[in-house]
């Protein structure tokens, strides 16, 4: 205790335990020599005995959370044992020390313990680790143990780098990176699959040692699933978020078959062989095999040709029987390749004289062998026979001509052929694509409310006499021609006020539907809208469209006015394509026909095409009276009966007369390219649990969507996701359509409908019908409310969209997306000034200053370079006012934004007028039209 407090009262100066003396600090400095933190004399005064020699020394330790660690050391020879701790003693209170003798050596042990405590390593800053260290000695001198460190032990909650999700094609390497979250001491890893420890020793493909990474060398089916990295030190265990593996395997085609024998017995024909996507078959959302399925040659065979009778020869001079022959042979033609040998005999005897001849005394006419009565009986029975023959053939050729002129063509198959059970059509199912396991190739359907398809549950209703028409083009046709009709506005004619002019309201024909229970859809034909105009001019627009048509000021005269009626086409086009030649637009009737305007008015079509004149030459055609269409110009060509502006999306053409045009294009290289635009639409069937996908590839037009969505409306269908476009390429590949990234365990997708291929021809003149494959998917369990997965469209060499679907399949909690961005107009007629974006009374000022020649070239020509028009500038040139067309055109190209800035920068750069347009307030541009409307007699 003495000693205890005398070290306790040391104060200033240091405590030497080994003497149990204070000394004061500059004494203890000097003592110090190299080490400043240590007073250690070299050695005690001298007395036998060795060296204390460290049986135990203390060990690196981790302070976890509170609890403080204890360290230890033991010395023989030793007198005292102390403890220092970032060179300063530990004072003598905090040792716990125990005396033993060794029996072998007669040596004295001594053994010592400390704690030292987290707070104590927290209030330590110095340049390394909180560190302690024993000094023994003995009456021979002293001798230290190794430094131990002592740390505060942790492990983070967040991993550096948590292992991320692969898809790797099989037999590929699979690389898994994980850093495991900072921690002293450093945190070991052990990776996890399926909540499994993975043994790499076990498994040499798999290598876990290279700096905590994953690496499997080759990929095996068996390697899919979820990864997790954990990492554990003496504090805690973490585990990294899971990453899923996804090894996949992409098709590979088998081995063609042989080639089939030719489909006709008799000229010109086709035979086919075929292959499967199974060598080998994809399997986790592996690529689908690319090429076709099936391919078809051109045979020729030789046709029989039956034997023919030649005419019979003379008659044989009299036999001494009394008898003569003729004969004939099978020579005009003889049967060659198979064909029938000449029915009858090719010889023939008679009697020579008139019955005078006698054979053994008696006239031969009463003579009757038994010779001539067996061949009386020959004769009756080989008649008989080619008489069963005969309608036998007949028979045969009846029923083959009836097929082949039947609705359904030469590739008519029973239903019962298709899978072993007959098909079952039935109109109150959705849309079901599950059948196509029948066929080598999808099924994709024309247009969706001209189908109805064909549910798994129908595969086993009997219904034997159904048939289906299978073509090879991979593609199943259920559908009529024909739509409901849709009208703006009802009108029985068109015509001018004041004249009784009678006409009859147009129906669309009737037509007998491909199957019968589908005769109760509506028809539609085209879309229709009117509006009457008179002197002041005005805009006829055909919402959602995409079309409309100005008439200009005063191109109708004076005290007149007109009905005008605007028209698209919806039924099947009537134009046909001319080789390579397609149609890039709907067809467009305005009119009446006989109705003639004073000033050129503007027609606006929206086409499909991707504007380039170097790999497309575009033409305007127009159909004629008696239905023929002819070409009114080249887009590019010099004309100056009309004009054409060709913008991105849409046609701008200057007409003088009213009629049916249509915008055809001629792909000039392999890069021409037709915009597509892609959508999906979702519904449920009749069976709660399945779910009908339905991806729809039309032209870029906005009639041709709306199209596609008045179906859908019709059908309770549902827009999942905002359409893209798509760039398809005159390249003649094909278009293939795929269900990617379903969720495994929620739903399931039909069998062989995963991936849909349709051919180029079918996409590339798709303005004939809406291109539509349809998918199917099952629900395991009626709880899933909720389907994501990814629709991709691509071209086989060429451009691809995704089109993401998240969506509810519950009607209540379902978004929804809306199918026009804007409307075009809420009123399809607009007339008088309301109808134009530039004030008449500023119209007015700009065509009297642009018509007017300018010596510096300041007039109407510099105002259509400003405008972007170059070209056929010869066409305005014979227009009593240049700068008012000019300005049609203008209108007619900024009807949706009606961007006045960029009309008045352009007057701005030629430097006319002073005056911004945009800066007209509003009340401004309605004291003009109330002006105007006045002088004008509104």
């Amino acid at each position: 205790m003495g000693t205890a407090a005398a070290g306790g009262g040391c104060g200033a100066r240091r405590w030497l335990p080994w003497l149990g003396l204070c000394f004061w600090a500059a004494g203890a400095a000097a003592a110090r020599g190299a080490d400043n933190s240590e007073v250690l004399p070299d050695s005690i005064p001298s007395a036998p005995g060795t060296l204390p020699h460290f049986i135990e020394e203390p060990e690196d330790a981790y302070i976890i959370k509170s609890y403080p660690i204890a360290l230890r050391c033991k010395a023989r020879p030793a007198m005292q044992i102390f403890f220092k701790c970032n060179g300063e003693w530990v004072h003598q209170n905090e040792h716990v020390s125990e005396e033993s003798l060794d029996e072998s050596s007669g040596l004295k042990v001594r053994e010592v313990f400390i704690n030292v405590t987290r707070q104590q390593v927290e209030d330590f800053h110095g340049p390394e680790d909180y560190w302690c260290q024993c000094v023994a000695w003995s009456h021979l001198g002293t001798s230290k143990s190794r430094k131990a460190s002592v740390r505060i032990a942790y492990l983070r909650k967040n991993f550096e780098q948590d292992p991320q999700g692969r898809e790797v094609p099989i037999e590929g390497m699979i690389v898994l990176h994980c850093r495991p979250p900072e921690g002293v001491p450093a945190a070991e890893v052990e990776w996890l699959k399926n909540e499994e420890p993975i043994d790499s020793e076990q498994d040499e493909n798999i290598d876990t040692r290279a700096d905590h990474n994953l690496i499997i060398r080759q990929a095996r089916l068996s390697d899919s699933g979820n990864y997790t990295c954990m990492a554990a030190n003496i504090v805690a265990k973490r585990r990294s978020l899971s990453a899923t593996v996804v090894v996949y395997v992409n098709g590979g085609w088998s081995s063609w078959t042989e080639w089939s024998a030719c489909n006709v017995r008799c000229g010109r024909g086709w035979q086919k062989r075929s292959r499967t996507c199974t060598n080998p078959a994809p399997l986790n959302g592996g690529a689908f095999c690319e090429g076709m399925s099936v391919q078809k040659i051109t045979c020729t065979a030789l046709c029989p040709v039956d034997g023919s009778w030649e005419v019979w020869s003379e008659w044989s001079v009299c036999s001494p029987e009394c008898e003569h022959l003729r004969i004939r042979e099978c020579t005009a033609p003889p049967p060659r390749n198979g064909g029938k040998f000449c029915e009858g005999l090719s010889q023939e005897s008679e009697n020579c004289t008139d019955g005078l001849c006698i054979l053994d005394k008696k006239p031969l006419h009463e003579i009757k062998p038994q010779s001539i009565e067996n061949a009386s009986d020959i004769a009756l029975y080989s008649g008989l026979g080619a008489a069963v023959v005969a309608v036998a053939v007949l028979v045969i050729g009846v029923t083959l001509y009836r097929r082949s002129h039947s609705d359904y063509g030469v590739d008519v198959i029973d239903s019962s052929a298709l899978t072993g059970n007959s098909l079952l059509l039935n109109p109150a199912m959705q849309p079901d694509l599950t059948v196509s396991r029948t066929y080598s190739g999808p099924i994709c359907l024309q247009d969706p409310l001209d189908k109805e398809l064909m549910t798994e549950s129908s595969l086993f209703n009997p219904l034997s006499d159904i048939k289906v028409k299978v073509q090879s083009s991979f593609m199943v046709s259920l559908g009529v021609s024909e739509r409901a009709e849709y009208h703006g506005k009802n009108h029985s004619g068109t015509f001018p006020h004041g004249n009784n002019r009678g006409f009859s309201t147009i129906h669309p024909r009737n037509k007998t539907p491909y199957i019968q229970n589908l005769s109760s859809l509506p028809t539609r034909t085209e879309l229709r809208t009117t509006g009457v105009f008179g002197h002041l001019g005005g805009r006829l627009v055909m919402p959602n469209t995409g079309v409309s048509l100005l008439i200009p000021h005063g191109a109708i005269p004076e005290e007149n006015s007109w009905e005008i009626y605007m028209s698209i086409n919806q039924g099947e086009p009537s134009l046909q394509s001319d080789g390579s030649e397609v149609l890039l637009s709907p067809e467009v009737t305005c009119g009446p026909p006989d109705m003639l305007v004073t000033t050129p008015f503007a027609l606006t079509i929206p086409h499909c095409a991707d504007v380039s004149s170097e790999h497309w030459n575009i033409h305007l055609k127009k159909r004629t009276q008696q239905g023929k269409w002819e070409e009114v110009m080249s887009v590019e060509d010099e004309s100056t009966s009309c004009y054409c502006l060709l913008d991105p999306f849409a046609c701008h053409v200057l007409l003088d007369s009213f009629g049916t045009y249509a915008l055809t294009g001629e792909p000039i290289t392999d890069c021409a390219v037709k915009q597509l635009k892609v959508a999906v639409f979702g519904c449920m069937s009749c069976n709660s649990l399945d779910y009908n996908l339905r991806v729809y590839c039309v032209d870029n037009t906005p009639c041709a969507f709306q199209e596609v969505v008045s179906d859908e409306r019709h059908q309770g269908g549902q827009l999942l996701e905002e359409p893209k476009l798509l760039h398809f390429k005159g390249n003649t590949f094909s278009l293939q359509i795929s269900v990617l990234d379903i969720p495994p365990f929620l739903w399931r997708i039909k069998p062989f409908t995963a991936c849909q291929e349709v051919p180029f021809s079918r996409v590339w003149s798709s303005n004939r019908q809406p291109l539509h494959c349809a998918f199917s998917l099952e629900r395991y369990t009626p709880t899933t409310t909720q389907l994501s997965c990814k629709i991709c469209i691509r071209q086989l060499k060429g451009h691809e969209q995704i089109l993401q679907v998240q969506t509810s399949i519950l009607e209540s909690e379902r978004e929804t997306i809306t199918f026009f961005a804007q409307e075009d107009s809420t009123f399809p007629a607009q007339t008088g000034p309301k109808a134009f974006k530039i004030p008449y009374s500023i119209r007015q000022r700009i065509c009297a200053t642009f018509d007017t020649p300018n010596a510096k070239g300041k007039d109407w020509q510099m105002l259509a370079q400003k405008n972007s028009i170059n070209r056929n500038l010869s066409y305005f040139a014979t227009q009593s006012s240049p700068s008012a067309v000019i300005l049609n055109l203008w209108e007619a190209r900024h009807q949706q934004d009606g961007d006045l800035d960029s009309l008045a920068c352009a007057l701005e750069e030629i430097g006319r007028t002073h005056s911004k347009l945009s800066n007209i307030t509003e009340s401004q541009l309605e004291e003009a039209d109330f002006n105007y409307s006045r002088q004008n007699g509104l």
